[in-house]
């Protein structure tokens, strides 16, 4: 199993952040770091700062050499696919081809309120997100994309320059709606990612994403399983790295641990030396 770490773009400041993440590049121990996408805080006062998820991919893809980068997960409703891809080709190339896309419906309704941004029905939203993700996918890969659905309409579309990894670089899909989010990871997806309450609970998720695979005709292979474990900040690392044990032993091939608030750098030294017998 693979480790990786999760920051909160809430609450804190771009110092501390940056802190944190070039601490995790110098741990070899951590294969990837992620962000979310939200403009306001999940927790606590929502008038407190809260990072923009892209802008701040892309500078932490300059300020770092080794570690794999990604959102989890950006919101389709946010940003027009077309934009979002030239956006990813763009900190793809900055990163020198670490760029993880992950992709998601979107759902903060809050936030979608406060811009005036549409929050379509939960139909409608899993519609446009099928037809983004395969907007996304050709206008990375192909030369020119033609692309005529509901919601999303490409003629002769170009993304320019391509990002580094080809095709394209991993789509990671994040969620656990067994109609419509793991057939579109069993689809699309390098990656699914999921908050699971207990790894028997994943491993009804995973059952699920196995068959719809079967009926795909994708191979199961081909789709890294990640799993969110949540650090508290008030019991410590013990317990987040005894519960990341049992995803391992379900069978879990990256597991992200999602780091308390402001945490200093130092504390990533003392995760990678709790966490190291598992990836043993």
């Amino acid at each position: 199993m693979r480790l990786a770490i999760k920051t909160k773009p809430e609450h804190t400041t771009w110092a501390e952040l940056l802190d944190v993440w070039r601490a995790a590049d110098d741990i070899e121990l951590f294969s990837s770091a992620w962000n979310w996408d939200h403009f306001y805080p999940l927790s606590g006062d929502v008038t407190a700062p809260n990072l923009e998820a892209w802008t701040m991919l892309a500078a932490l893809a300059q300020a770092t050499t080794r570690i794999r980068i990604g959102c989890q997960v950006t919101g389709m409703i946010y940003r027009h696919p077309a934009v979002l891809a030239n956006m990813a080709a763009t900190t793809d190339i900055i990163s020198g081809g670490r760029l993880e896309i992950g992709l998601g419906a979107g759902w903060m309704k809050q936030e979608c309120d406060a811009y005036g941004i549409e929050l379509p029905p939960l139909k409608e939203r899993f519609d446009r997100f099928d037809e983004g993700v395969q907007a996304i996918i050709g206008l990375l890969s192909q030369e020119v994309t033609d692309f005529q659905g509901r919601y999303v309409r490409l003629t002769e579309a170009r993304c320019e320059p391509k990002p580094i990894q080809r095709p394209h670089p991993p789509i990671v899909i994040g969620g656990r709606g067994p109609k419509r989010t793991l057939l579109a990871a069993a689809r699309w997806a390098q990656q699914w990612n999921v908050v699971p309450e207990s790894p028997r609970q994943w491993l009804e998720y995973k059952d699920i994403l196995l068959a719809h695979c079967r009926d795909v005709g994708r191979d199961p292979a081909e789709i890294t399983c990640s799993v969110n474990v949540r650090v508290h900040a008030d019991t410590g690392i013990g317990p987040a790295v005894e519960e990341a044990a049992g995803y391992r032993e379900a069978g879990v091939d990256l597991l992200v641990f999602n780091l308390p608030h402001r945490i200093p750098p130092g504390y990533l030294e003392q995760l990678a030396e709790a966490a190291a017998p598992l990836v043993k």
